[in-house]
């Protein structure tokens, strides 16, 4: 059985993810009180997670190459990655304290050095697709070998767009802010192949101007 996928963003009222400020601590509340297993995240997002808010990446200690012991509740962190862009980055994401350990999904085209490097610092990986993630495959491993019931994605609009045109998402949760972006606007769902039927399921103002919404993908 395949674990429930929520889809998380913030946009604006027009459905850009970018080029405004977004609420991060509101943001996180919401993705917080789902307690999910597992978020999934594209390796692009840590990048540009690293540049925006890191100060430099530090250097590899020996406890990095250690899965970490930490509290059984907290979620995974899954981290496609098929073109090994985060080699020498990953410790930063294995030493975030709310993570439970990272697990890396790879394909078949995935550069041999990479692999090794994983395999040198214990990390879970596991290779699902011959050149892209396939990612049904990867929610039926999360849930056969992890346990997994419940995934969250809120690493905008690629990951989000596969997972809707794939008929992988169950639910889509939105944060909306009081800006309209206009000619600058990055939609959200611009690449969505078909239409999809939504059930709105919440509606709630949090103060401020912001709304969040909550929708069931119908099936």
């Amino acid at each position: 059985m395949l674990p429930k996928v929520i889809i998380h963003n913030s946009i604006s009222l027009d459905g850009s993810l970018t080029d405004f400020e977004p609420n991060m601590a509101l943001h996180y509340q919401i993705a917080g009180n789902y307690k999910p297993d597992a978020h999934l995240i594209g390796s692009k997002t840590v990048k540009v997670g690293a540049e925006l808010y890191g100060e430099g990446v530090p250097p590899e200690e020996a406890k990095d190459f250690e899965k970490p012991e930490r509290d059984e509740n907290l979620p995974y962190w899954v981290i496609l990655d098929t073109g090994g862009a985060l080699e020498g980055l990953l410790h930063t994401c294995r030493r975030f304290e709310f993570c439970k350990d990272v697990i890396v999904l790879v394909s078949g085209e995935t550069p041999e050095k990479y692999v090794r490097h994983l395999e040198e610092r214990n990390y879970d990986y596991h290779v699902v697709g011959r050149k892209h993630v396939d990612l049904k495959k990867a929610l039926e491993l999360l849930s056969v070998k992890y346990g997994v019931k419940k995934v969250l994605t809120d690493t905008g609009r690629v990951l989000g767009n596969f997972l809707l045109n794939q008929g992988l998402a169950s639910e889509i949760s939105l944060l909306i802010h009081p800006v309209v972006l206009g000619k600058k606007s990055y939609g959200m769902f611009s690449n969505i192949n078909e239409a999809i039927s939504l059930k709105l399921d919440k509606t709630e103002t949090l103060g401020n101007g912001y709304v969040w919404l909550v929708y069931t993908v119908r099936k």
